[in-house]
This record gives C-alpha cells, structure tokens and sequence, in this order.
C-alpha cells in the first residue's frame, strides 16, 4: 500500500482559550501549560459529512484521481452524522462513488488501523485503489461544563487515497478492553422489556490514567514497529503522533533522544481531532513540501478501547 493523496476539512469556527474563559472556571496560561493547545475548529452549521467530503474531494485532488477511480471507502469516526447509515456509506454517496463502504471505530487510534485495514485489501486484490476518511465532531461529543476534557476537543475531517504499492513497511495494533478510564454511553431508547438502562453520558476520560497509558504504549508500540521495518530511531525522517496532548509528544520525543523537527505537532491550533488528528497533520505537512520521498514516517495512535496502533510507512510522494 502506498499513499498517492492526502486532504483535509476544518470547521470555519475558531474557538481559542479566551473564548472558553467566558464561560468555564479555567484561563489561557491553565489550558496551554496543561494541553499545548491555544485554539480549536468547532462546528457550528456544517455537518461531520461536508467536512469528509471536502477532505476526501482534496484528497483526490491531490492524487489527480476522480470518485469514479475509487472501489472502496473506509471511514473512522467516533460519532457521525446518524448512527446508521455509516459515515462511509453517506460519504460514498455524496461523491457517486461505486463500490463497497465501511465505518470502523477505533477511536483515535482509527487512522492507523483504517491504514493497516486497507492495506489488507489492497495486497489481496480485493481492491485497487481506496479512499480512507477520519472525520470527528468531537465537540458533539464533550461535556462543555467539565473544563478538563471540554478544552481538548476539536472537530475536523482527514483524508488520503491509498493504492497498491510497497510504501506500507510493517503495524502493530492493540486492545485491552477496558472501558473505564474513556468512555461515553448513547441515549439507551425505551424498550419496555430492558430491565437496565445506562444512562447517555457525554465522554468520560480520566486524564491521569490515559496520559500513562499513551506514553508508555506510545514508546513501546514505536520502538516495536521501527525495529520491524528493521530501522532505529535515527532512521525515521518523522514522527506523527496522535494530536492529543503536547506533553505527550514531548514525552515520546525525549524518551527517543530525537530533535523536535522530527515531531511535527499542529495540536496548537487544532485541539485533538481524534481519529482525524494524524492524517489532518500529514496532509499539512504534505501541502507545506515537508515531506520528501523516500523518507520514512512512523505513526502512532491511542485511543479508547483501550486501542493503540503504530505503523511504518515509506512516503512515496503525494
């Protein structure tokens, strides 16, 4: 598998830290010191599918390809626009394009799982060429009374084509199926017969908790893949972490003794976009000329679950 174009979409409101001071018990200095971020896209009056179908038509832009090229669509999302149908198969239908459409949900760590997913089918035949969106309404998500995890979010669409090709150099993916420290629970419905209602909540996360969970699995799950695409950590030209936390960024980059150039971040002025935070960054990067082929990037993701997923690819120039 190889990434021949990437895009991305972005809410035209932008929320910074002064804005949530008029309403939360917090202040910018708490909120930058903590997170990295100073501001965030929140949607307003777009829906989660125009921002997937501008990222996804600026992905196929950027591989000079048309929706009639592409056999598949893989979505990633948290929460879409109608819990059925899935994002996919909307998206699919607002390009015209033929074929089959997937969700998955892997929380944040969906990129690189939708990565590692589409590699599978394309090095089986079972299709050519793939469009892979993450797209994220995180805000639609948070609990907008708790300034520790209302301040984290934004919302945002990630896209890339992907085609045959040797550019996907090894992955690593895992659960551990505990829902406790990250969590949020749908409106339960009114089936007379249910004896146990959970109440709807909005997400749940025990910072703390999560924030030992990423870095060390963050490290680990690197240090395994670089050495499985038999490279070190020298050898790596870029390291795209998921945009949760710049400390944990920081964290990982020290851990590796690697220059901060070699960590972009754009978590400043995007807040954690989820699912959607690595391919929104690669696709920066790859529209600014940072990213040269040949060179090598390793991706690494966490997430709810708990999911984790880190992969090695060789960028071969979008």
């Amino acid at each position: 598998m190889r990434i021949l174009g990437t895009g991305s979409a972005l809410p035209g409101l932008t929320v910074d830290n002064e804005r949530l001071m008029e309403f939360l018990d917090t202040s910018d200095e708490w909120i930058r010191t903590r997170t990295g971020i100073c501001s965030r896209q929140i949607m307003t009056d777009e829906t989660l599918l125009q921002l997937a179908v501008r990222a996804s038509e600026a992905a196929l832009e950027s591989a000079g390809l048309s929706a009639a090229d592409i056999d598949y669509v893989l979505g990633s999302t948290v929460l879409a626009d109608t819990i059925t149908p899935s994002l996919a198969c909307a998206l699919q239908g607002a390009l015209g394009v033929a074929g089959a459409a997937l969700d998955i949900n892997g929380a944040c760590a969906g990129f690189v799982y939708a990565l590692d997913v589409a590699d599978a089918y394309l090095s089986s035949g079972k299709a050519k060429k793939m469009l892979v969106v993450c797209a994220e309404s995180m805000s639609r998500i948070a609990d907008w009374t708790d300034r520790a995890t209302c301040v984290l979010f934004g919302d945002g669409a990630g896209a890339v084509v992907v085609g045959a090709g040797e550019g996907f150099l090894c992955s690593h993916l895992t659960s551990e199926g505990n829902a406790a420290p990250l969590n949020m629970y749908p409106n339960p419905g009114n089936s007379p017969f249910a004896t146990v209602r959970q109440p709807a909540t909005s997400l749940y996360m025990d910072g703390p908790e999560i924030y030992k969970f990423a870095v060390q699995h963050s490290v680990d799950d690197l240090r395994l893949v670089i050495e499985k695409a038999g490279l070190s950590p020298d050898g790596i030209d870029h390291y795209l972490l998921h945009q949760a936390n710049r400390r944990i960024v920081e964290a990982v980059r020290v851990r590796f003794k690697q220059p901060e150039e070699k960590f972009p971040t754009n978590i400043e002025v995007r807040g954690n976009t989820s699912s959607a935070s690595i391919p929104i960054l690669l696709d920066e990067l790859n529209r600014a000329g940072r990213l040269r082929a040949g060179e090598t990037i390793a991706m690494s993701a966490f997430g709810a679950g708990l999911t984790t997923a880190a992969c090695v690819i060789r960028w071969t120039g979008a």
